[in-house]
């Protein structure tokens, strides 16, 4: 039984914010702090990640560990009332989640998701953050390694070389 009227619930649950939460705003500062420059909520992409790093060609998801079911989390428990609703809803979330983690894939954008309980006690925050830094560097530096698919400048014709198509000359720029 909900010990909560319906009106104190609808006002309850009303509150709840989906974006600019307390976690995501520790990530955000941290990254900026850091030097790296992001964009939020990015439209075009699928699940519109939390945070997108274009040049890192990375999406950040910080995850509440209660709407997203995160297992083994000392933050996550199905409430007593309702429970099919409640499983319901966070199975739909979990199985939202997966889709837009591989169409993100399929599209070539790294993902990465941090859990509400990573930021939780100040030590292991820090650790969560510091692994993030150098998770990102990491996808930097193998993204751009040699043989990985063609170079960027490969993709457009330099000045004085033929088009490829017609056997002309590209225009001098």
């Amino acid at each position: 039984m909900d010990t909560m009227s319906p009106q104190q619930r609808h006002k309850n649950m009303a509150a709840i914010r989906s974006a600019d939460t307390k976690p995501e705003m520790t990530v955000r500062r941290w990254l900026h702090s850091r030097g790296f420059r992001y964009r939020l909520n990015h439209p075009r992409l699928p699940g519109h990640p939390d945070i997108v790093l274009r040049k890192y060609r990375t999406c950040i998801f910080v995850n509440g560990c209660f709407w997203h079911g995160h297992e083994g989390c000392r933050y996550f428990r199905l409430p007593k009332t309702n429970v099919d609703f409640w499983r319901t809803k966070i199975e739909r979330n979990r199985e939202r989640d997966r889709r837009d983690y591989q169409a993100l894939a399929r599209l070539g954008w790294h993902t990465i998701v941090i859990w509400e309980c990573s930021l939780k006690p100040a030590s292991v925050c820090q650790r969560t953050l510091e692994s993030l830094e150098q998770t990102l560097y990491h996808i930097y530096l193998a993204d751009r390694e040699v043989g990985n698919g063609p170079s960027r400048a490969l993709e457009y014709p330099v000045r004085g070389e033929e088009d490829g198509g017609d056997g002309k000359m590209v225009a001098e720029q």
